[in-house]
């Protein structure tokens, strides 16, 4: 099966790229926003192959998964050679995102759309977003298990969080501050720098870099459920995260804490970062869980299962 992907979020995508099918990626000349190509800090199969504009106008796309409105508007079109998603091709419009209107006014941009379907990432979202009589489900984050690498030899606290310094108080950067009384934090992540984070680093030794930190911090208060998070848990760290979104629902509380109260997760990586022991079970409790619950074979099977559906 052939399938037009662009690459926008590169750990989602890192996990659609070793199905089955092949995907095809846009690339331009300056790989921007619109054509950024294979990742260049993650390892993809053969079968995610670039693609320049020229040549997806003629391939035999089975079926194209957009996910910004751009892509719904005019990009699709115009990368397929005219072709109209959902009209002459199969389309899937995957929502990564929380809306970012009121509740009430949260349309989302392929409502109403006849041929398409909505797919969400988090139960969250779905509950969220209004997609009128466009068929929607959920396929939950799945992630290539990057092993269990925890050591919490530094103890300090690690948190992931691109583009932090623009982001703001959605990523929840302006609550790692309250977070230094209890321990030094290590940001991470595309733009870290201007903060006096450690900048964007390849996903190994991202990996590597965040399981030395005793205990991770997940701040954001208004986006989906971060990769980075089910990334932490996987690697085997404790996590303290607010409970907002999906985290409540993503995190159980033998694996760290989850709180809306900040100085109760205050409290928590304090604890964490003094008490090793105590950080290494939740740690290997919050392993377990993201195993169970967000492991690339089920996020496969269910990406396998819809794909078919939307092209028989």
């Amino acid at each position: 099966m052939n399938v037009l992907l662009w690459h926008v979020h590169g750990s989602w995508t890192t996990a659609f790229v070793q199905g089955a099918h092949r995907t095809f990626i846009p690339v331009n000349t300056d790989r921007d926003v619109d054509g950024r190509g294979r990742a260049r800090t993650w390892c993809w199969p053969d079968r995610a192959v670039e693609v320049t504009r020229e040549e997806a106008a003629t391939l035999p796309i089975d079926v194209v998964v957009l996910q910004r409105p751009v892509e719904l508007e005019t990009l699709a079109t115009d990368w397929l050679g005219g072709r109209v998603p959902g009209r002459d091709v199969p389309a899937i419009y995957l929502e990564h995102n929380t809306p970012q209107s009121r509740v009430a006014d949260a349309r989302h941009p392929a409502a109403d759309r006849p041929g398409f379907v909505v797919v969400h990432v988090t139960h969250f979202n779905s509950l969220f977003w209004d997609c009128g009589s466009t068929p929607t489900t959920v396929i939950e984050h799945g992630i290539v298990d990057p092993g269990c690498r925890y050591t919490g030899e530094l103890p300090r606290a690690a948190a992931v969080i691109n583009e932090a310094a623009r982001r703001g108080r959605v990523t929840g950067t302006d609550l790692l501050e309250r977070f230094t009384t209890a321990a030094p934090v290590d940001l991470f992540g595309m733009g870290a720098a201007a903060l006096g984070g450690i900048e964007d680093l390849p996903q190994d030794r991202l990996h590597d870099e965040m399981a030395r930190r005793r205990v991770y911090i997940h701040p954001a208060r208004w986006t989906s459920l971060g990769l980075s998070l089910i990334e932490a848990m996987h690697l085997g760290m404790p996590v303290v995260a607010l409970a907002t979104t999906e985290a409540p629902e993503a995190v159980p509380a033998v694996a760290g804490c989850v709180s809306t109260r900040i100085d109760r997760l205050v409290d928590a990586a304090r604890h964490f970062v003094n008490e090793p022991d105590a950080a290494r079970l939740a740690g290997e409790a919050a392993r377990a869980h993201a195993v169970a619950n967000y492991g690339l074979d089920r996020f496969l099977d269910g990406w396998a299962a819809l794909l078919e559906e939307v092209t028989r």
